[in-house]
């Protein structure tokens, strides 16, 4: 399998990810308008539940960015594979969800699906990496080190 390109698409994407969210931000007043009902009017709870999801997906892009640039998952294929699959379907979602004014609960499904799953796959990548280079050295937890090496196997770490 060619992996050349991987490390490359996952930055871009990552980023115009972060780019499209930040846009998001801008623009938050006419996309609450436009997803309400006809005559309804921007409530603060509805403002803030939105600001909310945004700063959540900027902050877990971020942590994801970090883990990314530090090293610790730049060279785990299914990682890389994860988070282009998800950004990528993330930009295109958000795209469209700020030019098409889709409902405000499109959002939350964007949120899960495109944020939290590849930031939760990095945080345990990152995990992974800390646990195998705090217990890695020593056996002194056999069946730790055991369970990290099938957790390895499934997301392809080089243990």
């Amino acid at each position: 399998m060619r992996l050349n390109g991987l490390i490359p698409a996952r930055f871009m994407l990552l980023i115009a990810h972060l780019v499209l969210a930040i846009i998001l931000f801008s623009s938050i007043e006419e996309n609450i308008v436009a997803c309400l009902p006809e005559g309804s009017t921007i409530t603060d709870a509805k403002r803030t539940e939105f600001i909310v999801g945004l700063a959540l997906t900027i902050g877990l892009i971020s942590i994801e960015l970090l883990g990314f640039i530090s090293g610790v998952s730049m060279f785990m294929p299914t990682q890389d594979m994860i988070s282009i699959f998800a950004h990528c379907s993330g930009t295109v979602a958000l795209a469209f969800f700020i030019f098409e004014a889709w409902p405000c609960t499109t959002f939350w499904w964007i949120f899960g699906f495109c944020s939290v799953f590849p930031a939760f796959t990095e945080i345990l990548s990152i995990l992974g990496f800390v646990l195998n280079w705090i217990f890695g050295f020593c056996s002194v937890f056999p069946a730790f080190t055991e369970i990290l090496s099938i957790l390895g196997f499934v997301l392809n770490w080089n243990l």
